[in-house]
């Protein structure tokens, strides 16, 4: 199973000056990519509300600045957008950023893409909040093409397209794979028709406010991952679909270690094939440091132990 590791530089008390740094952004990189995770994550939020930072939100750093930082760091890890918010943006835009940062890191780029939840962050930046279903899906078609045709012709919701073609392409052929976040039936139905992946998340009490289906157990999983199964079987897809699913905080301890390594076998046991963990305890940034090098010695060895069967 492979194995993740999120970037969120907010932390405990006084460790935010010490953590925002290009310096510590790219050792954080460096440790993440020594301890053996298989990616970085950083999510995106460029202009959120005060009343969800209050709730249980937080700030970050530019998605694809902060990633394009943490490749020019490094030399193996996959830098990994979890969430792109493609509705915000025009998405030839986004396209030329990612296929920029896959040239450049030599084909390390992951591109998770999800709708969105925050009609105020939407209203913000000038989005369309009650087209975010419709403005992703034309995305995603919008930025494989523009990665791989040449004279590209495409009429959008809000752009025209006749004649035009997008350079340097991307390293990987074919472009950056790219895995749908969410977990409405809409979310699965778009990972099988537009995906390479699949990225739920646990929502055992935000499923209204993240306006997205509810996933508090195993069970809620397995059977989301069958309804995955039928629609790849209802819609022919042969290749395989990955599906990701994060363990949330890194374990502490060898107790809970051990309850992690169980759950990361019972997701397998249900198709998950990739998780992700979040280093967020830490008084210093030097115990930061100190936590991802433990969960290098401890964790993500026995995470990638775990047999997924070659699924991607």
């Amino acid at each position: 199973m492979r194995v993740s590791m999120r970037y969120l530089p907010l932390g405990a008390p006084g460790w935010p000056d010490q953590s925002l740094t290009g310096r510590a952004l790219a050792e954080i990189a460096q440790a993440a990519e020594a301890a053996g995770f298989d990616g970085l994550q950083h999510p995106e939020h460029p202009f959120p509300p005060d009343a969800w930072l209050q709730e249980d939100g937080h700030h970050d750093l530019d998605q694809v600045v902060a990633l394009s930082m943490a490749a020019a760091s490094t030399t193996r890890i996959a830098v990994e957008a979890v969430l792109l918010i493609a509705a915000y943006r025009n998405p030839f835009l986004a396209a030329k950023s990612f296929a920029t940062l896959d040239h450049l890191s030599q084909g390390r780029v992951v591109v998770g893409i999800g709708t969105g939840y925050l009609d105020g962050e939407f209203r913000a930046l000038g989005a369309a909040f009650d087209e975010r279903n419709e403005l992703t899906d034309e995305a995603i078609v919008a930025m494989r093409r523009a990665w791989t045709e040449d004279a590209m012709t495409m009429s959008g919701r809000r752009f025209e397209v006749d004649g035009h073609t997008m350079g340097p392409r991307p390293h990987r052929a074919g472009g950056p794979p790219i895995w749908i976040g969410g977990n409405s039936r809409r979310a699965i139905r778009r990972a099988v028709e537009l995906g390479d992946g699949w990225m739920p998340m646990p929502s055992p009490a935000h499923g209204i406010s993240r306006r997205t289906a509810s996933l508090s157990s195993i069970a809620d999983l397995r059977r989301a991952i069958d309804y995955l199964r039928e629609r790849c079987d209802l819609a022919g897809r042969t290749d395989p679909l990955g599906v990701a699913f994060t363990l949330g905080r890194a374990p502490r301890g060898a107790e809970e270690l051990r309850a992690s390594c169980r759950t990361a076998v019972d997701l397998a046991a249900v198709g998950v094939t990739r998780t992700s963990v979040g280093i967020t305890a830490a008084d210093s940034y030097a115990e930061y440091l100190r936590g991802i090098e433990l969960q290098g010695a401890e964790l993500v060895p026995a995470l990638h132990a775990i047999d997924v069967g070659g699924r991607p």
